[in-house]
């Protein structure tokens, strides 16, 4: 990683003389201005970012310190803060990802291969490119009417014991949930995945062929190596966006009180449910005077280190790829 990052600036120092030669010292002021700008307003940016981390931070530290963080982690869901916990808001949220990565991931990275690779230039794919755009800025809460709706209702019987064999969702279950959040996020998957095929040079395309390598291989082989990078930062980005997400599981039916502990995998998927953003959203709406703005602000906590974490892998990835692309 050291070693690409003095390159990329051995480069970058290499271009700027090189600019500056030709230039001959000319001053571009409009290019300053546009820089000032665009950098005082990242600073403001993350100014606000980390002040209101550190609120948040500040807010929990007192409950954590007396209540203990593996304590809360490992804790079960209660109606007294002294003894809550998240363990099934994390258990319900790893849940919801493995399906939105089980689904999303190989759905998304092979239809943003055939959108670039395969599919000709025709009116239809316009309009399918079009559709899938207009589809990832669809408010999440539309997303959670139609879980509620096709996952729930139809799929589900709504959780009624006397269900149809094709209604294998259970209604009100993590399974809806995990659908319905796959759907919110795959428009996002495919987007990133054919965008970041269509970055990869044509030069790279046609070294494959002169070789007399197939359209598959040209695909495997070069195209995915070098555009791995930006699949998995949109993918991972993504992930952490169905990992926030309220609106559609209030929808699909996540609990937002007390809820039973299930101790086997089976029960977990059929059962009743909840997230961690469910945990904020049912924390919020209890008494303040009894202390639950601390617990609200230790939930927000622990979510925000969540998504630093797949935050912090999707640049890992990205970085490795780049070295090996390298």
């Amino acid at each position: 990683m050291t070693i690409a990052f003095s390159r990329r600036r051995q480069r970058e120092a290499t271009v700027d003389a090189v600019r500056q030669a030709i230039t001959r010292g000319k001053v571009d002021t409009a290019g300053l201005v546009f820089k000032g700008l665009v950098t005082g307003c990242l600073l403001i940016i993350m100014g606000l970012l980390i002040w209101l981390f550190a609120d948040v931070a500040i807010e929990s530290k007192p409950y954590v310190s007396n209540r203990g963080f593996l304590g809360f982690l490992g804790g079960t869901l209660s109606s007294e803060p002294a003894t809550y916990g998240v363990s099934q808001g994390i258990i319900g949220s790893v849940w919801i990802l493995i399906f939105v990565a089980l689904l999303t991931f190989p759905v998304g990275v092979a239809a943003g291969i055939y959108l670039e690779e395969y599919a000709r230039d025709t009116r239809f794919t316009r309009m399918v490119n079009l559709i899938i755009r207009n589809l990832a800025g669809v408010p999440s809460v539309v997303y959670g009417i139609l879980g509620l709706a096709v996952f729930k209702e139809l799929l589900g019987g709504a959780g009624s014991s006397d269900a149809a064999w094709w209604q294998f969702t259970g209604g009100p279950t993590l399974i809806s949930a995990g659908l319905t959040m796959a759907i919110l996020v795959m428009p996002i998957v495919i987007i990133t995945s054919a965008e970041a095929i269509r970055a990869v040079p044509q030069s790279l395309r046609e070294a494959g062929f002169g070789v007399g390598a197939t359209h598959s291989e040209v695909i495997r082989s070069h195209v995915l190596p070098d555009a791995a990078p930006g699949i998995l930062t949109g993918t991972v980005l993504s992930f952490s966006r169905a990992i926030g997400e309220a609106a559609p599981l209030l929808m699909v039916g996540a609990i937002t009180g007390l809820l039973p502990t299930y101790d086997n995998v089976p029960d977990q998927l059929t059962g009743n449910f909840t997230a961690l953003p469910m945990l904020i959203y049912g924390t919020l709406k209890r008494p303040e005077s009894q202390g639950w703005p601390a617990v609200t602000a230790t939930v927000i906590v622990v979510l925000m280190v969540v998504l630093l974490i797949a935050n912090a892998g999707s640049i890992l990835a990205r970085n490795h790829f780049e070295r090996k692309r390298q």
